[in-house]
C-alpha cells in the first residue's frame, strides 16, 4: 500500500496523540500504595535511598518503562499497521489484521518488540493461529501466519508445532508496505509532535511525583521526615491477620 508522506504523517500524528493521552491517564489513576507493593523495598534500602521523592522517581520511572512499551503497541504499531497494509480486522481474538489476495490469506498479529514475546506468549499466540486456520479451511488458500515486531531485528519460520513465522522491523513494514524504506518514514514523519507532547506529559509527571511524595510523606515517614522503613516494609510484606476461627 503506497502512502504520500503527508498521509503517513496524519495518520502517525493521530497515533502519537493516542499513545500520549493514555500514557498521561495512566499517571492520573496511579496509585502510590498499588505500586508499592510490587517493589522491593529491600533493594530500595539497600541502595541508600534517603528522600522520599527519590523513592517516588524511581517507582514512576520503572512502572512508565515497563508500561509504554505495551501502550506503544496497542496504540501506535497495531493501528499503524491495520492502517498501512490495507488488510481488514481479524476474525479471531489473538490475531490483529488479515490481508488476503486470490493465492494467500495472512493473518497477523503485531506486538511492540521481540523481547517482551515470551515462550508463554508464544504457545498461547500459536493456539490462536490454528484456531483461525481452522475456521479458514473452507477459504482454500495458503494460511499464512505472521508475528510481527515493530523494531528490532527477529526472523524466523515456522518450526515443529508452531506455525507461524517471525518478522521484525524493517523487514516487517516492507511486507506490509511493499516499501524497503518504510520503518524510517515512521520515525521521519513524526517531526516535532513528541517534543510537542512532552511539555503536557511533564506537567502530569511532576504532578504525579508531587502527589505521590505527599503520600508517602504521610505514610511511610516519621515527623521528622526521615523514612520509616519498617512501617513500609510491614505494608509491602506483613503477614495478612488470619480469621478468627469461630
Amino acid at each position: 500500500m503506497s502512502l504520500s508522506d503527508y498521509a503517513l504523517e496524519q495518520i502517525v500524528g493521530g497515533l502519537l496523540d493516542q499513545f500520549y493521552a493514555r500514557r498521561i491517564q495512566k499517571l492520573d489513576s496511579l496509585q502510590l500504595k498499588d505500586t508499592l507493593r510490587r517493589k522491593n523495598p529491600y533493594l530500595f534500602h539497600a541502595v541508600g535511598y534517603q528522600k522520599a521523592s527519590d523513592i517516588v522517581e524511581a517507582l514512576l520511572q520503572a512502572y512508565m518503562s515497563s508500561s509504554d512499551e505495551g501502550i506503544f503497541g496497542d496504540a501506535f504499531f497495531e493501528p499503524l499497521a491495520k492502517a498501512v497494509s490495507g488488510g481488514t480486522i481479524a476474525p479471531t481474538q489473538g490475531v490483529d489484521i488479515v490481508i488476503e489476495d486470490q493465492q494467500r490469506y495472512l493473518a497477523v498479529a503485531i506486538k511492540s518488540g521481540p523481547a517482551v514475546f515470551n515462550a508463554q506468549s508464544k504457545r498461547r499466540q500459536n493456539q490462536d493461529f490454528l484456531a483461525l486456520r481452522s475456521r479458514m479451511l473452507k477459504v482454500q488458500k495458503q494460511f499464512d501466519a505472521l508475528v510481527g515486531y515493530g523494531y528490532g531485528r527477529k526472523s524466523a519460520a515456522p518450526s515443529g508445532e508452531r506455525i507461524f513465522r517471525e518478522a521484525s522491523g524493517q523487514e516487517l513494514w516492507q511486507e506490509l508496505t511493499g516499501d524497503d524504506q518504510f520503518y524510517l518514514r515512521i520515525l521521519q514523519v513524526m517531526r516535532e509532535r513528541p517534543a510537542l507532547h512532552k511539555l503536557s506529559f511533564d506537567m502530569a509527571w511532576a504532578a504525579a511525583v508531587n502527589r505521590f511524595t505527599a503520600t508517602f510523606i504521610h505514610e511511610f515517614c516519621f515527623p521528622d521526615g526521615s523514612i520509616d522503613w519498617e512501617s513500609l516494609l510491614r505494608f509491602n510484606s506483613a503477614a495478612r491477620p488470619k480469621r478468627e476461627s469461630r
